[in-house]
């Protein structure tokens, strides 16, 4: 006599179409979580990437001088020995970005808005300038003095338009209040939730109105060659600058119930402290972007639940196709029965026939979704989309891990086997001579 896995996998090809058409449904609920999953897999390391450009790095260190009871200043006035620890660190180092930073108020015709303008060095900041495009003017504007970039959103509530001047207002170093007057160069394309950050002028001009010497600067910002090395590098340039005697912030971490992110405990932690003299504080692109990790675990909770809901539905087809099987098989099952197949093995029979569509179904559905993904990365949405943070180089990205497709495949076949429960215990326990005297 077969063995009931064969007998499983006969009565599924006897009902071709019904077998279809299940399989199908599987195949679709898996296809949509694949794809939502995959999405999730690359968003956090899209995003990073991208914003890591647009702030200058992956890992950076600023310096705090502080002295007596004067205020305490941000600036790195001499940068040997963080350069010297660098370069002892052996990290990939791409590209070193020395940027200044002022909190301003733009003023143009009456109307005022609050920004982080970035000065920084147009002729050695390549990844910014290619990353960033500009919908109107030049980023060769940046190489004036006066020149600004703005966001296409704070350049539109101001009504300014690329050549007209406008003033800003910011506190220097020192904490007086000084005014500077800047000519829009350029408006970059809107980055949502990032466009209050997408402000740009000249490094030397932006030092000058701060209280800085030109070569002065306050955050010194590293590129590497891969974003994944930016912890264990981050960690050895730490070493390194420990070594070399300087005052060094320590590295923020989690509170015990989480309720802030290592980034934040880090500056929480600074505020508390009392120094003097010159101390650095190391951090990286990782630690500010801890919360993308929220965004990662509610899309991949997203798909849970849309999983859950699409099965649900699945399920109570698949019970109910069971449970017509069962009666159209009741002649067939009251014959094993009689050929001594126990009880165990007909459950057995409709479990295996219910695993070989939820695997089938899942297998199918992981290899539609790859080809919708494949699909959709080819398209491409340009760097001048609002939302190309999230994606790379212009195109959507998926990562699938194979983990999380092995555990959608697995919480499937258990609900289908759930789903086939009912049906198979009812048909289990129908006796021989029953059976055999039903009629359909």
């Amino acid at each position: 006599m077969n063995s009931i896995p064969n007998i499983a996998l006969r009565n599924l090809t006897r009902q071709k179409k019904r077998t279809i058409l299940l399989a199908s449904a599987i195949a679709f609920g898996v296809m949509i979580v694949s794809v939502i999953n995959g999405f999730a897999g690359s968003f956090s390391a899209n995003v990073a990437e991208n914003f890591s450009d647009i702030i200058g790095g992956h890992i950076f260190i600023e310096g705090f001088e502080k002295s007596g009871n004067k205020k305490n200043i941000t600036v790195i006035r001499n940068d040997s020995t963080l350069s010297d620890a660098i370069e002892a660190s052996k990290a990939p180092v791409k590209a070193v970005a020395k940027r200044s930073s002022i909190s301003g108020t733009l003023i143009f015709e009456g109307k005022k808005l609050i920004s982080q303008i970035d000065g920084v060095d147009i002729n050695h900041e390549n990844y910014l300038t290619e990353r960033l495009l500009l919908k109107e003017g030049s980023w060769e504007g940046l190489k004036d003095q006066h020149g600004l970039v703005l966001s296409e959103k704070i350049a539109k509530k101001l009504n300014l338009n690329v050549g007209d001047s406008l003033l800003v207002q910011m506190e220097t170093v020192s904490g007086q209040n000084n005014v500077g007057e800047f000519t829009l160069a350029g408006t970059s394309y809107d980055s949502s939730i990032f466009s209050q950050m997408v402000s740009y002028a000249n490094l030397a001009y932006i030092n000058s109105l701060i209280g800085l010497a030109p070569a002065e600067y306050q955050t010194i910002g590293i590129t590497l060659d891969s974003i994944k090395q930016t912890d264990a590098s981050a960690k050895a340039i730490y070493d390194e600058l420990e070594k070399s005697g300087i005052q060094l912030f320590e590295r923020g971490s989690k509170d015990e119930n989480e309720a802030e992110t290592a980034f934040h405990a880090l500056m929480r932690s600074q505020r508390k402290q009392d120094w003097f003299g010159v101390k650095y504080r190391l951090y990286t692109i990782n630690e500010i972007l801890a919360q993308i990790t929220q965004i990662v675990a509610a899309l991949d909770t997203t798909a849970a639940v849309i999983l859950v809901i699409l099965f649900v539905i699945i399920m109570v087809g698949i019970t109910n196709t069971f449970s017509m099987v069962m009666f159209e098989r009741i002649g067939e099952i009251g014959t094993l029965r009689a050929l001594g197949v126990q009880r165990g093995g007909i459950r057995s029979m409709f479990g295996y026939e219910a695993l070989f569509l939820a695997i089938g179904g899942a297998v199918l559905g992981i290899i539609l979704a790859g080809l919708v993904m494949a699909g959709l990365s080819l398209i491409n949405f340009g760097m001048d989309n609002p939302a190309f943070l999230v994606m790379k180089n212009g195109h959507l990205s998926f990562r699938l891990p194979p983990l999380k497709a092995l555990l959608n495949i697995a919480i499937i076949a258990l609900l289908t086997l759930v789903a086939v429960a009912g049906p198979a215990s009812k048909a289990a326990k129908l006796s021989p001579a029953e059976a055999l005297r039903t009629t359909k």
